[in-house]
């Protein structure tokens, strides 16, 4: 038996390209424009289409079952036959399908096309999960089914289906990982959680490690109360015991402890505060007007050649008249140093990637913009899940938009977006690694 389903998209669109040349598909087009035909929705054309394969397909399960034919006229010589069929409603992405479910008589035959007990048809439940991850609450999503295709399910079949992927994020929570990653960003983003009878700011930690070809990962999402020192130390114990056994440098905002912490796990990492953390923090208290013109004023101390010139620039920023304005940016930089000068220690090419932890940053963006239409996730399982069927679907989704533009011709722009994270290779990065293999010789060679 021939299964239909192994026709890949392309082979289906020629067989369409077939008919329509053939003009087969005149007469059908016609009644379309006339209003005869609706596409969709119930007693569509495509709710039909689907029906009319399916119950093909069960039919012919059924005679592989049989092992006879419909019709044959030696079906009498069989010991089991065909016993007429059961009506069965399926949701689909289409709208909901009324089936007629073959039956036989002993009562042993088992369709795996719908199988006993399914009331959905599989593209539904991708349909819910991708609708999920692009920020849709369960109470959205039900709405939305009803709407679109006429489908009603409840909250509970709807959760139920977006809990279905929750072994495959275990999976990928607790995968292992390499043993070596030169770099490794770690930040945090806010997310409201239900505890008991309230609901509460929790922190949602993620790392992402940039392995030997500087291709970047997220390594892993961890719910926590409070963002910490302590807590970022049981995020790399994790890591080291998911087989990462060495990080030259770990990028990070300026939490105090935090060196301590890592220590703990890689004693010999560097510790290196994101820039970009330390000039956000420098303008907290500074007027908006000020907030160009000082950080401008402060380019020139991350951008010094070696840690002395640096704190030059930085007593020369002291003396200025915005420093006089704004000693709290002043203190900041001088409360963060010992963790700001490793950062100086290192060529440019290796600069632009510890400079900040954008990489990260970008991811976050796109995070907080999903969970925003959340009011509050009932469990840290359930934030976790969303976060990760988000960043699953965002590369996707710009996966898909940059395959629609690959034969785009090189005169014409292309818009599509790259990478967010997973996949990403960093710019410069064979320059960047060569310096590092400077800079670590005795660690970094054996992994090349």
């Amino acid at each position: 038996m021939t299964d239909d389903r192994d026709v890949s998209p392309q082979s289906a669109a020629d067989a369409i390209e077939e008919l329509r040349a053939t003009g087969a598909l005149d007469a059908l087009f016609a009644k379309i424009d006339a209003g005869e035909v609706q596409l969709t929705g119930d007693g569509g054309l495509v709710p039909g289409l689907i029906k009319a394969a399916l119950e093909r397909g069960l039919q012919a399960e059924l005679s592989e079952h049989l092992h006879y034919d419909k019709g044959d006229p030696e079906a009498r010589f069989y010991e089991n036959s065909r016993n007429g069929t059961s009506a069965k409603t399926v949701a689909s992405e289409t709208g909901d399908i009324l089936l007629a479910i073959p039956r036989d008589r002993d009562g042993s035959f088992t369709p795996k096309l719908v199988p006993k007990g399914s009331r959905r048809l599989g593209g539904l439940d991708d349909m819910i999960i991708s609708l999920y991850a692009g920020g849709m609450t369960i109470r959205d999503i039900q709405y939305h089914l009803a709407r679109t295709i006429g489908t009603e399910l409840s909250p509970e079949t709807i959760s139920k289906i977006t809990d279905e992927v929750l072994d495959e994020v275990i999976a990928w929570q607790n995968r292992p990982l390499d043993v070596f990653y030169p770099v490794v960003f770690l930040d945090a983003i806010v997310v409201k959680v239900r505890d008991g009878a309230h609901v509460i700011n929790k922190a949602a930690h993620i790392a992402v490690g940039v392995d030997i070809d500087g291709i970047k990962h997220v390594l892993g999402i961890w719910i926590q109360q409070t963002e910490g020192a302590k807590v970022w130390g049981g995020v790399c114990a994790n890591l080291a015991n998911r087989g990462v056994r060495d990080v030259l440098i770990v990028c990070c905002d300026g939490l105090k402890g935090f060196s301590e912490a890592i220590a703990e796990t890689w004693p010999e990492t560097t510790i290196q505060t994101c820039v970009v953390h330390l000039i956000r923090a420098a303008n907290r208290f500074v007027n908006y007007k000020d907030r160009k013109p000082l950080s401008a004023a402060l380019k020139p101390i991350y951008q010094a050649p070696t840690a002395d010139a640096a704190l030059d620039e930085l007593a020369l920023f002291s003396a200025s008249e915005l420093g006089k304005r704004y000693p709290t940016a002043v203190k900041t930089f001088e409360d963060a140093w010992e963790r700001f000068i490793p950062f100086l220690a290192f060529p440019p090419e290796l600069r632009k990637v510890i400079y900040t932890t954008n990489s990260i940053e970008s991811l976050n963006y796109q995070l907080r913009k999903v969970t925003k239409n959340r009011g509050h996730f009932p469990s840290d399982d359930a934030a976790v899940k969303l976060l990760w069927l988000a960043i699953c679907n965002i590369e996707d989704k710009r996966a898909r938009d940059r395959l629609k533009q690959k034969g785009t011709p090189h005169r014409l722009p292309r818009n599509a977006e790259g990478h967010l994270v997973e996949g990403q290779i960093v710019t410069n990065w064979k320059q960047a690694l060569g310096q590092l293999a400077l800079a670590y010789p005795d660690r970094i060679n054996k992994y090349l």
